[in-house]
C-alpha cells in the first residue's frame, strides 16, 4: 500500500512550508514516527515524522516551498525492513547524456605596446603601482606612455586592484523572509518613534556581586540583567498601559497581562518567544523562563504558539555590543525596549565626577496610540525601577525577593 504524506498545518494561518533538509534518502526504510524531514513555515522549524513504517520516495526538493496539505512523500507500507537496518537502493537511473558544452567565448584580444615604450617618470610610477606598461595606451609619439598617461592609469581610492571579488546567492529561509515582510510592515504602518536615556547599573552590579553565587547555587539559574529588566518593565507597564495596548482597526485593545517578548538569536535567525504572565513571576520565575526559552530557541524546538500573542518586547543587542539602536516595533505591539552595552562613563553625581557602569536604554512606540509623555514617563519608570531596584523592585527585602 503507497501512503501519501501531506503537509500537516504548523498552525492557525500559515499555510504554506519550506522543505528546509531532508533527513532520510530517496529509498530508504523509515519507521513511523522517525523525522524524515524539516520544515520552516513562517514562524518556526519543525520535524516532520513519518507517518507509518516502509519504504520512501520523496516528492518535493529541498528549498521548495509547498502548500499545507500537499503530498510531499510516498510510504511503501508493504515493503519489508531490511535486514541489519540496510536501506534498500534506489534502482540506479539511466544516465542521460551530458549535452556538450559550447566552447567559451574568446576573450577579444587587447591591443597593448611594448613595456620599453614608456617614459622613465611614467615606469617608475606604475612599477611603484604594480602595472605594466604594456597594458596601457600611451598618448605620446608613436604611442609612448607619458607621465601623465601613468597618473591616470593608476586605480583610484576604492578601485578593485586584484584579491578575490567573489559573490555567492543563497535563498533566503521562509522565517528569514518572513521577519523581514514584519519588519517593514512595522516601519510602514505604525508611527514609529523612539526615546532614549541612560540607566546607572551601579545598583544592580553591588546586588549581582552580592548574591549571584547563592542565587545560582539554590536555583540553578545565573542572577542576571533580564530579570530585573523585565521586572521593570512589567512595573512601567502598570503605570502607563497604553504601552501594554495595540491598534485592532478602529479599536485599542488593552491587557491586564504582561506577556514579555524576548529577541534571541537560534539557528534559523532572529526568533521572539513569549514569557506569559510576567507580572506573576519572581525573579527566579524570569531567570528560568528566559533560559528555558534561549535553549528552546538555540536547539531549534520553539513552537508557533511559544512565539504568539506577546504585547511588549525586550531586545538585548547589548550582547553583540551595541551602544545604542533603535529597535523596531514587533507587530501588533505597540513597543519594544532596546537594552545595549554596558561601559563605564564618567557621569556627574552630586557636583562630582564619578566613574559609573552605564548603558543607554531606548524605547520605540508606535505614537497613534501613545503619546510623547508616556513614553518618556515609562522609560523614566523603567530607569528609576532599576537605579533603585531594592525599594522599586525588591519591596526593601532582597532575600525575599531572590528567595533565598
Amino acid at each position: 500500500m503507497i501512503l501519501e504524506m501531506k503537509v500537516p498545518s504548523p498552525g492557525e494561518s500559515i499555510t504554506e512550508v519550506e522543505i528546509a533538509a531532508w533527513l532520510v534518502e530517496d529509498g530508504d526504510y523509515v519507521e513511523k514516527d522517525q523525522a524524515i524531514a524539516e520544515v520552516d513555515s513562517d514562524k518556526a522549524t519543525l520535524e516532520l515524522p513519518a507517518e507509518a513504517s516502509g519504504t520512501i520516495t520523496l516528492k518535493a526538493e529541498e528549498g521548495d516551498a509547498v502548500d499545507v496539505g500537499a503530498v510531499v512523500c510516498h510510504i511503501d507500507t508493504s515493503a519489508e525492513k531490511p535486514e541489519g537496518g540496510a536501506a534498500p537502493k534506489v534502482e540506479a537511473k539511466e544516465e542521460t547524456p551530458k549535452k556538450e558544452s559550447a566552447p567559451a567565448p574568446q576573450a577579444s584580444e587587447t591591443k597593448t605596446y611594448a613595456t620599453g615604450s614608456a617614459s622613465p617618470a611614467a615606469k617608475k610610477i606604475l612599477a611603484e603601482k604594480g602595472m605594466d606598461a604594456g597594458s596601457i595606451k600611451g598618448t605620446g609619439k608613436d604611442g609612448r606612455v607619458t607621465k601623465e598617461d601613468a597618473v591616470k592609469a593608476v586605480p583610484s581610492m576604492g578601485t578593485p586592484t586584484g584579491g578575490s571579488r567573489g559573490t555567492s546567492r543563497s535563498k533566503m529561509s521562509m522565517l528569514r523572509r518572513k521577519v523581514a515582510e514584519r519588519l517593514v510592515e512595522a516601519k510602514n504602518t505604525t508611527a514609529m518613534l523612539t526615546t532614549f536615556n541612560e540607566v546607572d547599573m551601579s545598583p544592580i552590579f553591588e546586588l549581582r556581586k552580592e548574591y549571584k553565587e547563592t542565587f545560582k547555587t539554590k536555583h540553578g539559574v545565573s542572577l542576571g540583567f533580564m530579570s530585573f529588566f523585565t521586572l521593570a518593565v512589567v512595573r512601567a507597564l502598570k503605570m502607563y498601559p497604553a504601552v501594554n495596548s495595540m491598534i485592532d482597526g478602529k479599536e485599542m485593545i488593552s491587557y491586564d497581562f504582561c506577556d514579555i517578548s524576548i529577541a534571541v538569536s537560534g539557528p534559523k535567525g532572529l526568533m521572539v518567544p513569549v514569557m506569559r504572565n510576567v507580572e506573576n513571576l519572581s525573579f527566579r520565575g524570569v531567570e528560568s523562563e528566559v533560559k528555558r526559552l534561549a535553549i528552546r530557541a538555540r536547539d531549534g524546538q520553539i513552537t508557533v504558539d511559544e512565539m504568539t500573542g506577546g504585547t511588549f518586547t525586550i531586545s538585548n543587542g547589548g550582547v553583540f555590543g551595541s551602544m545604542l539602536s533603535t529597535p523596531i516595533i514587533n507587530p501588533p505591539q505597540s513597543g519594544i525596549l532596546g537594552m545595549h552595552n554596558i561601559v563605564e562613563r564618567p557621569v556627574a553625581i552630586d557636583g562630582k565626577v564619578e566613574i559609573r557602569p552605564i548603558m543607554y536604554v531606548a524605547l520605540s512606540y508606535d505614537h497613534r496610540i501613545i503619546d510623547g509623555k508616556e513614553s518618556v514617563g515609562f522609560l523614566v519608570a523603567v530607569k528609576e525601577a532599576l537605579e533603585n531596584p531594592i525599594e522599586l523592585l525588591m519591596d526593601n527585602d532582597v532575600k525575599k525577593a531572590l528567595e533565598l
